[in-house]
């Protein structure tokens, strides 16, 4: 394994910059995942925020991270056109060491609206993801990863998650981001043994490992406080517990990052944290860095691509679920009221297997999707 990167989650925000410029000054970020889409809604871009990506750039220390592509939407959007061409522009100017997206599809009936939410296994839905990477990379000519979703709706959904990033992954021999937060939340949501969990993934494809911290929230469903991925919080100790355990585990593992939405990072205390967690996870990665290693760390590029289909794979049905799903959970006043709809819509009986859906889950996901339904 070659050394493993100290890296932060860093994008043109206020307080988030303000949290990482400490770090920054003293040289102790190796790397910066910059999640490139979430530029798309500013015109004007400060030249220094330009030169500091290119910095990283130039150096092969700048992954990119994506949030609006939506790769399991049933039907191809114009929106989804567009920001392959962005990304493809972006390329010219900045060199990635690799591009991520997240797991899942988005909420809401307008695209760039809502909350990355699962998608059921079936054939559709893989011939669907493995078409939609297979774009990306061909826009970008690097390595293809996803980012473990933290949210499902039942235990049944968590036990093949490994399988299902496998099987996407594989024809363009693409890796995993390993996100220990949302591990957690599946860990604490479904009372999950940390160690049957990860060793459900395909932990020879990690080649990102994400922390960061949550929330918890109260439902009517069950007497357990349920874990959030929110992003806006310090990282609990557990997470760098989870971490130290997972370093061991991932033998191409390359970068670490450390997440945090600039919304949790208003206060000068809140930022004082932030570096803390830096520096917390900084010292794990540091302490196996100084380990006797080997130097193998895998590249991570197809071995051989089929030709790419000119037309974008779509399934109108799954498109239609997909619109039934998200108006019912935007719009449910309660989960048994969503429980009720679900029950006589197309979903039942069907690959999305909503009765396995466990109450406390779906009233979650009203909550998310109730919350990011206008956008982030």
């Amino acid at each position: 394994m070659g050394k493993i990167l100290a890296s932060v989650a860093c994008n043109l925000d206020q307080h988030l910059l303000q949290a990482s410029l400490p770090l920054l000054e003293q040289e102790q970020v190796d790397a910066i995942e910059w999640s490139f889409d979430s530029l798309y809604q500013h015109r004007n871009i400060p030249n220094w925020f330009v030169e500091l990506i290119r910095a990283f750039s130039d150096e092969d220390r700048l992954i990119g991270h994506g949030v609006f592509f939506s790769i399991f939407s049933g039907k191809w959007h114009q929106e989804q056109t567009d920001w392959l061409n962005r990304l493809k522009k972006m390329a010219t100017q900045f060199k990635f060491d690799h591009i991520t997206e997240h797991f899942g599809f988005m909420t809401g009936k307008d695209f760039h609206k809502g909350a990355p939410i699962s998608i059921p296994y079936n054939k559709s839905t893989v011939r669907i993801g493995q078409d939609r990477l297979h774009r990306i990379y061909d826009v970008v000519r690097c390595p293809i990863g996803l980012e473990n979703l933290a949210f499902a709706y039942s235990i049944e959904e968590v036990n093949r998650h490994g399988a299902f990033l496998e099987e996407l992954l594989q024809p363009i021999n693409g890796f995993i981001i390993l996100d220990l937060h949302n591990i957690y939340c599946q860990v604490h949501n479904f009372n999950i043994d940390f160690h049957d969990l990860v060793q459900l993934y395909p932990l020879n494809r990690v080649r990102e490992i994400h922390i960061s911290g949550g929330s918890w929230e109260n439902v009517s469903s069950t007497n357990r406080p349920i874990r959030r991925d929110t992003h806006d919080n310090g990282v609990p100790k557990i997470v760098f517990d989870f971490l130290e355990k997972a370093i061991e585990l991932c033998p191409n593992l390359k970068y670490v990052v450390l997440e945090q939405l600039g919304s949790g990072l208003k206060s000068i205390n809140k930022q004082k944290q932030f570096r803390s967690d830096f520096l917390l996870m900084k010292g794990i990665i540091d302490k196996f860095n100084n380990k006797e290693q080997i130097d193998h760390v895998l590249n991570f590029i197809p071995f051989h691509l089929s030709p790419l289909n000119h037309s974008p794979i779509e399934d109108q049905k799954l498109h239609q679920q997909q619109q039934t799903l998200s108006d019912i959970l935007e719009n449910a006043k309660h989960y048994h009221e969503a429980k009720s709809k679900l029950e006589q819509s197309s979903l039942a009986n069907s690959d999305w297997k909503i009765e396995q859906w466990s109450n406390h889950m779906l009233e979650t996901s009203i909550a998310i999707a109730q919350k990011w339904k206008d956008g982030f």
